[in-house]
């Protein structure tokens, strides 16, 4: 097939997609034609061969690296695949305009046509996406899910180099601001020009509703203000929580800690994050319920569950979020010296927030709130409530709201590190990494390893270890004194 009929079948999956008419074939195929460096087109019918956007974006992209239109660096390819999978998608305005007609059937036809628009633009990165490992662990808190973390791609040396040289921009301020809708990228920037986000009125403030380009769940949608300012977890946090949930009742969503250690990467820019997704914490149940004097119509509990984790479940809304405020007011100023859980250092610094998660359970409202604790000491100079230095050869990172709710985001370095590690374990050659070696010595005393089982035993250590890492994350921990002293602390609702 000539590199013609892929511009001619490429423009018509970019007519079908809504944004342009056929009246508006030629000019695509020229404008298609241009950014991969061929002059003049040949007549071509659309191929009866249907291939997918993905598949044919692959061979322009090939054509203009032909052409030397752009060369071998992740940033131009990355630049010209957003141009060119922006003429499959339709403008912002008409976008939102579909997203409303959709909605008007079902809150669900408007998620199920943006989330495939997503993915058909190549906005959502399903390729790289598909390259993530990812396994189910047995716990005694139910199946935990486990992903080792491959989809983004490695910063490339040469791009390393340029941006030593290239003036720091201030716009967009970070890569969830609006402004970044049509962005075409830099150097050191993602090309977003085939991004493009759902407007949405949360209490008067405006919203905007993607997806994220790495999903790390079925559907994993973004919803941030308009406005560029900090995270905070508020009141009026859990009120726009409950309005998501009540404008998309078949997601979930949830907001990262407004703390650093237990916040989120990003806390520069006030966002949520929403899904389709089932986590194993909104599996675990209530294992003791508590009466809230002031609320005694709702259920309220402490959830089974490595962390320290609060549910509430109403019918009323307001009770919910009063009911969520209240908890957050007390515990941002509740210490308990003797599990060393202190609301403010000497100098006042605070130390105490939430992860809030909200969801619908039929016609009841249900809210789940995290305990988080930020502080360090001498001893746990990464956080107190951090994964402690011995698991830290697995689990580093800052402890997030999706591993909060029992997916782990382990780094790439373990792909490779594992599978030294069963080389190790298995007695043969091998390059381990010295800071797997006290676990996988462990692991040999406990097991008999083969060649059949090596891969599932070591899968299932690395869940039993991210289970340790919720319980280094928990402030309660699920001992005697540990029980006792989150029953103090209920008790003082």
């Amino acid at each position: 097939m000539s590199i013609s009929q892929t511009v001619t079948d490429f423009v018509t999956l970019a007519i079908k997609a809504g944004g342009w008419m056929e009246l508006d074939r030629l000019y695509l195929q020229n404008r298609v034609s241009a950014m991969i460096g061929m002059e003049s087109l040949e007549k071509k019918l659309p191929t009866k061969v249907a291939k997918t956007s993905l598949e044919l974006l692959d061979e322009l992209v090939l054509q203009a690296k032909r052409n030397g239109v752009i060369d071998d660096s992740i940033a131009e390819l990355e630049i010209l695949e957003a141009q060119l999978m922006d003429f499959l998608t339709p403008p912002p305005s008409v976008v939102n305009a579909f997203f409303a007609q959709h909605y008007e059937k079902d809150p669900k036809d408007a998620t199920d046509y943006f989330y495939k628009l997503s993915q058909e633009n190549d906005y959502i990165k399903t390729r790289a996406i598909a390259k993530n490992i990812i396994f189910p662990v047995e716990t005694e808190y139910g199946s935990l899910e486990i992903t080792i973390n491959l989809s983004k791609p490695e910063k490339d040396p040469k791009q390393i180099a340029a941006d030593k040289q290239t003036a720091k921009s201030e716009y967009p301020k970070c890569l969830l601001c609006m402004e970044n809708e049509g962005y075409k990228g830099r150097g050191n920037y993602p090309a977003r020009t085939n991004h493009r986000i759902i407007r949405m009125n949360l209490d008067g403030e405006s919203w905007g509703f993607q997806y994220s380009p790495y999903a790390y769940y079925k559907e994993h949608g973004i919803i941030l203000s308009e406005e560029h300012r900090p995270m905070t977890i508020s009141k009026a946090t859990f009120r726009r929580l409950i309005r998501i949930t009540e404008v998309l009742p078949h997601y979930f969503v949830g907001s990262n800690a407004d703390l650093p250690i237990v916040g989120g990467s990003i806390l520069s820019h006030d966002h949520y994050q929403a899904g389709c997704h089932s986590f194993p914490m909104e599996k675990a149940e209530i294992e003791q319920y508590f009466e809230l004097k002031d609320f005694p119509l709702m259920n309220a509990g402490i959830v089974k569950w490595p962390m320290s984790v609060i549910r509430l479940q109403s019918p009323n809304a307001d009770d919910l979020i009063e009911a969520g405020a209240l908890i957050l007011e007390k515990w941002r100023q509740y210490s308990d010296e003797s599990v060393s859980i202190q609301a403010f250092s000497a100098d006042g610094t605070p130390h105490h927030t939430i992860t809030p998660i909200a969801r619908r359970k039929g016609q009841l409202f249900e809210l789940d709130l995290v305990l988080r604790d930020n502080n360090v000491s001498e001893d746990y100079p990464d956080g107190i409530f951090h994964p402690h230095q011995e698991l830290q050869h697995i689990k580093k990172e800052n402890i997030g709201l999706i591993e909060v709710m029992g997916l782990a985001i382990l780094p790439p370095r373990l792909d490779k590190e594992l599978k030294e590690v069963e080389q190790y374990v298995l007695g043969n050659e091998n390059q381990i990494a010295e800071s797997h070696k006290p676990w996988a010595d462990q692991m040999k005393e406990t097991y008999s390893f083969n060649e059949t089982n090596v891969k599932e035993i070591v899968q299932n250590e690395v869940g039993q270890i991210f289970v340790q890492v919720l319980a280094d994350a928990g402030v309660y921990k699920r001992t005697d004194e540990g029980k006792a002293a989150f029953k103090r602390f209920i008790d003082s609702l």
